[in-house]
């Protein structure tokens, strides 16, 4: 996905206004909450919605020691941007750009025999060894190697290849299941499974990098996972990785994206009348309207039909009717804003206006998805960019 970016002065439909500063400050709190690991700022999918090379830069500005993406296109398209450093991505499939990875010293990850196969063969080619970090599954049953024979033969096949100069075997990781549930067994469990799959390796010869498991929570919340390297994802952009764990304030995290919408419409509407597709809402009695020109094809939950919240001129409402493609109207209660005035659909909270935690509760889903899905034709405004 590529982000179009506009002046912060120009005049928008709507915009996501991305706070680089919010982000810096994110960045040295989450160091602050892992003062003994390195920091990987997470940057998958444009960074969660937020435009993944501004986000990198700032955060590299900031102390990240290492950046992550999912994709290894992800992880090209930053080194083509010119970012430095370590740079990790994990999902992989067969036939995946392993020759072009080495080239651009990604650090790629393996969880069974045939990507190693793969990398090794792309390593012969790019006349140079990959850096390769093996992943466990210990637990959260995605990607990852099973233990017991299968993590013996991939690590002692990993070594075969490191002797002959074909990769660096650079990490030794694995992911949380439940890591915003706290207190749930599985936390103590992975811990002590990743803890016997790293011995076993380390005792057959790998000489990592970096061992890491925590994510976002469990940078918060579980210290004795954070190992070398913690792995900061959704707090990185100011949101709390679970509601259960605490708001972002109580972490010292504050919302990056505030997204808003300069209002299309608003007209006068006798009372009965239907708004949106299905007239799911009928106007109790007579009334203003406020068009909102976002909609489904810009990433708003269609779930959130009738229930999302919008600040306009200092008072909350609430989408009357269905979420269309497009738009969404507003029920303003007589109150009548000139077309053009603003629409708050998310941001820190500061103004009164809701967050992407409100959204995701209106739309029975989570943060992180409220924020990632804010499609393209958003442009994303980026503030204070120079530290």
């Amino acid at each position: 996905m590529s982000e179009r970016t506009v002046p912060s002065t120009a005049p928008l439909r709507a915009r996501a206004e991305i706070d680089l500063a919010a982000l810096r400050a994110n960045v040295r709190a989450l160091r602050a909450h892992a003062p003994g690991a390195a920091l990987m700022a997470v940057v998958k999918s444009e960074a969660y919605g937020h435009g993944a090379v501004q986000c990198a830069r700032a955060a590299v500005a900031a102390g990240a020691d290492w950046l992550g993406t999912a994709t290894p296109e992800e992880a090209l398209a930053l080194r083509a941007a010119g970012l430095p450093g370590r740079i990790m991505c994990w999902l992989w499939t067969p036939g995946g750009p392993w020759r072009e990875a080495i080239e651009a010293d990604l650090d790629v990850s393996v969880s069974g025999m045939w990507a190693l196969d793969e990398v090794t063969a792309a390593a012969r080619l790019a006349g140079r060894p990959a850096r390769v970090q093996l992943k466990a599954d210990t637990g959260l049953g995605r990607n990852g190697c099973q233990p017991g024979d299968d993590w013996a033969e991939l690590v002692r096949e990993a070594l075969r290849a490191e002797a002959e100069g074909l990769l660096r075997v650079t990490g030794l990781w694995s992911h949380f299941a439940c890591a915003d549930e706290p207190g749930h067994p599985s936390i103590a469990a992975q811990i002590g499974l990743f803890r016997e799959m790293v011995g076993h390796a380390e005792q057959q010869g790998i000489r990592p990098e970096v061992r890491h498991i925590a994510n976002s929570p469990a940078t918060l919340t579980v210290p004795e996972s954070h190992f070398d390297l913690v792995r900061t994802g959704i707090a990185l952009y100011g949101i709390s990785p679970s509601p259960e764990l605490g708001t972002p304030a109580d972490f010292g995290l504050r919302p990056v994206m505030t997204l808003s919408a300069s209002l299309a419409l608003v007209k006068h509407v006798p009372g009965g009348h239907g708004v949106s597709y299905g007239h799911q809402y009928v106007t109790p009695g007579e009334t203003t309207l406020g068009l909102v020109p976002l909609g489904y094809a810009d990433g708003i939950p269609r779930h959130a039909s009738s229930a999302g919240p919008v600040l306009v001129e200092g008072k909350w409402r609430t989408i009357a009717g269905r979420v269309a493609m497009d738009q969404f109207v507003v029920d303003l209660g007589g109150d009548e804003p000139e077309a053009g005035a603003e629409a708050v659909l998310f941001g820190p909270g500061d103004r009164g206006e809701p967050t992407a935690e409100d959204w995701a509760q209106a739309a029975g889903t989570i943060a992180y998805e409220v924020v990632t899905r804010i499609g393209t034709r958003v442009p994303r405004v980026y503030v204070n960019a120079s530290p």
